[in-house]
């Protein structure tokens, strides 16, 4: 932008503008006492002298002609003073364009600077400096549009001429004209799109003339042609140079080639008449070659590069919507407004960098509309999906669903913050309350028939998926394989409340009222988000240490602009536990029996802990899983809670999703383990030729013995 070295010039139309209020009206009021007072001599020396009214007309003192003479002498300078003080009292001042910067959008971008989406309210701007842009392009904008720009001094009276004497021709010979032509100057069409409104009066036209001398007293010439280029329209909702060179070509202005630049430099005369995006394209052409052959007139340029450019090819940016991970950048959006208010946002010009990886976000797009193609025989309607980095909390991919702009079915409703039943896939927080109150994965639980009684209500006898009872297991089968009996009777001596308490320490912000939930709780009976779930499993993944979801790393205007601190890091679950968690939900042999040995949970090579859930009315099917780097959470159901026709957990819904998804981002990765924390006890507990080894928080171990008794027994 213009620099401030001219800002103490005196301007006597600002002068004119400050004092002209006071001196017409003293003016004005003057010379109506002149007149009355005048009139009243008159008066006083007819009836003095008894002048009779035939000789009235030839009294030489003051006569009528006299009269008229004197108020023609005082009305007339106060009626131009009146005029000019209407058209020009209230004209901005030029020095505005100093402070107060044009609307400019607001630009959200993925973590390595790719543009996402830009926030704008009418005009689409982003500000340049002159220094920045090629010299062809500034010498086909002042061929086009302004040829003695760098001599004139706001107006150009010779062009005004021309232009009138032109368009008149045109207006009685059509088949003659080429083209209407404008005579305003850059300055004017500066001031016409900075300080004026567009209306075509010849008040406005006035103002414009005035206010363009104004503007040359003020700044320099580089100064006005840099204002220029930052306000003026080039179609649609690009302003500015800057905007038009990526809403027509896809690249900044600054890497315009000599045809780019001369098309771009013909577009503000006429912005959508000319656009080639518009009803008649062929016109843009048109037009870059008048601008090339001023181009030659002017000696910007030789005939043989005005040939060359005029032939050289223009690759157009293809039209859309121009938002990519549309759920992702609403959300951001609604932040943004939350922190730095809607005009800010909208107007301010802000650059937020955000968490989002954009080849992530493709890759999770892809796999979740592969998946619901097949799924359709089963009516699932829509599908959804986050991917988190567990070592930050950033938010790398979100899919809100299948489709954004899918309205007759809700797609803008972003499913991963909207509340849904996780089914099964709450499980591990049952679990890990159990192994922090001292139990182990090898403690032995029944899962037998079993019925709660509560007073006002029904029994309630929970069922596992598979409808059998799989009696003395290990809590680590019973949280692999799932079993629903074993979670409900260790949330029973746990306690509920004790869940809800951990729940909420995770980030889950849905349990608000812990009258509302009973033991179905750890079955999936209390609403979560995909977001704040997938974030308790980020948790497990960087061994229980609690970090909030991030989705911006910066924001800027012209400096870095502070932001809402994250949460401080809290140790919730003991590194201890959250490995053992990782090792159950890792371990393919103790899920088998519910999933089989060679299900889609599975990924080769790798250790990687998962979890799965369907609520029972079959309106919610999660995945969920993580390695140390990476953790997917996959949602599949519809959005009006119409129940799917089936699915199955660890074969159809979501976890061929989860699976598809956690192989791309593990491809070309090295084998992947959990980190064992030093404190945990390896323990052997078979005594075969097979070993078989668990973890144990120190004095939870057990003892093996594997000596045989007399009677052959293993001690």
């Amino acid at each position: 932008m213009p620099n401030n070295n001219s800002t103490n010039k005196i301007n006597p139309l600002h002068l004119l503008e400050l004092l002209g209020k006071p001196i017409f009206f003293l003016f004005t009021i003057t010379g109506l006492f002149f007149i009355a007072y005048l009139h009243l001599i008159k008066v006083f020396i007819h009836k003095l002298f008894n002048i009779p009214k035939l000789l009235r007309t030839k009294t030489i003192l003051i006569g009528k002609n006299n009269l008229k003479k004197i108020i023609i002498f005082f009305i007339t300078p106060c009626m131009l003073f009146a005029i000019c003080y209407s058209l020009f009292h209230n004209l901005p001042n030029p020095n505005l364009l100093r402070t107060s910067l044009p609307s400019l959008s607001t630009k959200i971008m993925d973590r390595n600077g790719e543009l996402l989406y830009q926030i704008y309210r009418d005009e689409n701007r982003t500000l340049i400096n002159l220094d920045n842009l090629p010299p062809h392009l500034i010498n086909a904008t002042i061929a086009a549009e302004d040829q003695f720009f760098y001599h004139h001094f706001g107006i150009d009276p010779i062009a005004i001429i021309r232009a009138l004497y032109n368009n008149l021709t045109c207006s009685l010979n059509i088949n003659s004209c080429t083209s209407i032509q404008g005579a305003s100057t850059i300055t004017q069409q500066l001031v016409k799109n900075a300080l004026l409104t567009p209306e075509k009066t010849i008040q406005r036209k006035l103002k414009e003339a005035v206010l363009a001398i104004w503007i040359e007293t003020i700044f320099t010439k580089d100064e006005i042609l840099e204002l220029y280029f930052n306000y003026v329209p080039y179609g649609g909702t690009a302003y500015g140079i800057e905007e038009g060179s990526r809403y027509y070509f896809n690249k900044s202005s600054s890497d315009l080639n000599l045809a780019e630049s001369a098309l771009l430099a013909g577009l503000p005369i006429a912005p959508t008449t000319l656009s080639p995006y518009g009803v008649n394209p062929y016109l843009a052409k048109h037009r870059q070659d008048q601008v090339l052959d001023r181009m030659v007139i002017e000696n910007y340029i030789s005939l043989e590069k005005a040939n060359l450019a005029k032939s050289s090819p223009l690759t157009f940016r293809a039209k859309g919507n121009g938002i990519l991970a549309p759920h992702f950048v609403m959300y951001i959006q609604d932040q943004l407004v939350k922190e730095f208010g809607e005009n800010m946002v909208h107007h301010g010009g802000l650059e937020v960098i955000t968490t989002l990886d954009l080849t992530l976000q493709q890759i999770l797009e892809n796999n979740i509309t592969t998946e619901l193609k097949k799924l359709e025989r089963l009516n699932v309607g829509n599908g959804a999906g986050i991917i988190l980095d567990p070592h930050t909390g950033d938010i790398l991919a979100m899919v809100g669903s299948q489709d954004f702009f899918d309205l007759k079915h809700d797609g803008q409703v972003n499913i991963t913050i909207s509340h849904r039943q996780p089914g099964s896939s709450i499980k591990p927080l049952t679990y890990a309350l159990a192994l922090s109150s001292g139990l182990t994965p090898s403690t032995r639980i029944n899962d037998s028939p079993i019925c709660f009684n509560s007073t006002n209500q029904p029994p309630y006898c929970p069922r596992n998926y598979d409808g059998k009872f799989h009696g003395s297991i290990t809590l680590r089968t019973a949280l692999a394989s799932s079993y629903n009996i074993p979670a409900t009777k260790l949330l029973n001596s746990l306690g509920v409340d004790k869940l809800i308490t951990l729940g909420k320490n995770l980030g889950i912000t849905t349990w608000n009222n812990s009258s509302n939930y009973g033991l179905a709780l750890t079955l999936g009976g209390g609403d979560v988000t995909l977001l704040e779930l997938t974030n308790v499993y980020s948790t497990l993944a960087r061994g229980g240490l609690y970090i909030p979801t991030t989705s911006i790393i910066s924001v800027t205007d012209h400096a870095t602009l502070p932001t809402t601190p994250p949460k401080q890091p809290k140790q919730i679950i003991s590194p201890s536990v959250a490995y053992q968690i990782s090792n159950i939900l890792s371990d393919n042999q103790a899920r088998s029996p519910a999933f089989g040995y060679n299900s889609v949970l599975n990924i080769p090579g790798h250790q990687v802990a998962v979890k799965t859930g369907t609520s029972n009315n079959l309106r919610d099917n999660w995945t969920i899983g993580y390695t140390s780097d990476y953790v997917v959470g996959i949602w599949v159901g519809n959005n009006d809670n119409t129940p799917m026709s089936s699915v199955a957990s660890g074969i159809t819904g979501a976890s061929p999703i989860w699976h598809n998804t956690m192989q791309n981002l593990l491809t070309d990765s090295p084998p992947h383990k959990f980190s064992i924390p030093a404190n945990l006890i390896k323990v052997n507990l078979s005594c075969t030729t097979t070993p078989h080894y668990d973890y144990f928080i120190p004095g939870t171990e057990p003892h093996i013995n594997c000596s045989p008794k007399p009677n052959g027994e293993i001690l």
